[in-house]
């Protein structure tokens, strides 16, 4: 076998090399050899043959030129992120969206298909093959250039041997070992993660948690829950259930304001929405419905929501504050998204006085799709450390 290269040696400069100039070409686009050895600090003769090599390795390609030195043209080097690729998926318990990954986030298209409605037509490798198959077509990618997927969905996996999925919203999927099951079936790497958590990286990445240090999100939509970010880090917890607020029982003065409730998702779950929309006179079938209606709603509907939803998200994440004690909280998901900014006023002003605690309440500033969303910032640093590790491994015996 083949000697593992020592650092220092010129096999092992060369990799590193080749791995920072990679990472140039990704992180500013397409430069010349000049433009390289500013950036990267290295010599004319070491970039050129830091290009020579990514050249013969695949990874990168000539794009055109640009003017140079008088009668010389300078060659333009650019990455190549058709491969590897990732499919950041994210599944309720209707409908399906995924979208291609590339190493330096691309807005790939959104594919989108419904499921099953009955459990016995569910098929999980068969609903992420498609997922894959569905979002490469509408990319115009290799499906077969797909290493990574990454599924954002309600609930979580134990990250235990067993490796058990707690969720209501995949019926017909292995409750123990689904990711190995799709890791096995499909030949890719696979990540599922929660989806509240996914929100939350949206929201570091390109909303309201950009400039925050610490912030705490609460999810609002059919069903509750909240994820802690510390830095750009989440707090997952040991098992993998942090921030299931949902399951809480409440306080005796939260169930005052609806005696039958009994735990957070009653007080300001999807069922809750449904019977305040109802008793408005307004269609409430089912969430989506109820969603649609508040939404569509008059300015004196909206504002009862506001004054009575607002008091009982400020008692319903009391918990997480005193546990927690973020400086910021951000309301996310769905009925946070119609309430927007007077929703969080109200929240803010009732914690504020029900409480010692004084966080900044603020709106999502994610809307679309915010779990896809998080789910592909997740899966972009994953397919560009593929991309990166394709040139800079050590040879190993």
């Amino acid at each position: 076998m083949a000697a593992r290269s020592a650092k220092g040696t010129p096999s092992w400069l060369g990799a590193v090399n080749d791995r920072v100039g990679l990472s140039a070409l990704l992180d500013h686009g397409p430069l010349t050899r000049n433009r390289i050895c500013e950036i990267v600090g290295v010599s004319k003769p070491t970039a050129s043959l830091m290009m020579t090599r990514l050249l013969a390795a695949g990874v990168i390609e000539e794009r055109g030129t640009v003017a140079g030195s008088p009668g010389r043209n300078a060659a333009l080097y650019a990455a190549r992120i058709d491969r590897p690729l990732g499919v950041a998926v994210d599944l309720d318990a209707a409908e399906l969206r995924a979208t291609v990954v590339d190493a330096v986030g691309t807005e790939h298209p959104v594919a989108r298909f419904a499921l099953p409605a009955a459990v016995a037509d569910r098929d999980a490798v068969a609903e992420i093959r498609r997922a894959i198959a569905d979002a490469s077509a509408a990319s115009g990618t290799d499906p077969e250039a797909v290493h990574t997927v990454v599924i954002g969905t309600a609930g979580y996996v134990d990250p235990g041997e067993e490796g058990t999925l707690f969720t209501e919203t995949l019926p017909g999927w292995p409750v123990r070992r689904v990711r190995a099951t799709l890791e096995a079936a499909l030949g890719r790497t696979v990540f599922i993660e929660n989806d509240v958590n996914l929100a939350a990286v949206a929201e570091r990445d390109s909303g309201a948690g950009v400039d925050g240090e610490v912030f705490a999100l609460v999810w609002l939509g059919n069903g509750v829950g909240a994820s802690f970010d510390v830095a750009g880090d989440l707090h997952r917890g040991s098992f993998g259930g942090a921030g299931e607020i949902g399951f809480l029982p409440l306080s005796a003065e939260a169930r005052a304001m609806d005696p039958d409730a009994q735990t957070v998702q009653d007080l300001v779950g999807g069922r809750a929405v449904e019977r305040f929309v109802r008793a408005e006179g307004l269609p409430a079938g089912d969430h989506p419905t109820a969603l649609a209606a508040l939404a569509a709603a008059s300015p004196e509907v909206r504002a009862r929501f506001t004054a009575e939803f607002g008091e009982r998200i400020a008692h319903a994440v009391l918990p997480l504050l005193a546990t927690l004690d973020p400086r910021q909280l951000v309301l996310a998901g769905p009925v946070a998204a119609i309430g927007g900014d007077e929703l969080a006023a109200v929240v803010q002003a009732a914690v504020r006085r029900i409480s010692r605690w004084y966080p900044e309440v603020v709106a999502t500033e994610v809307r679309d799709v915010p779990v896809l969303r998080g789910a592909r910032t997740y899966l972009r640093a994953k397919v560009r450390e593929d991309l990166l590790d394709t040139v800079a491994s050590l040879v190993v015996h």
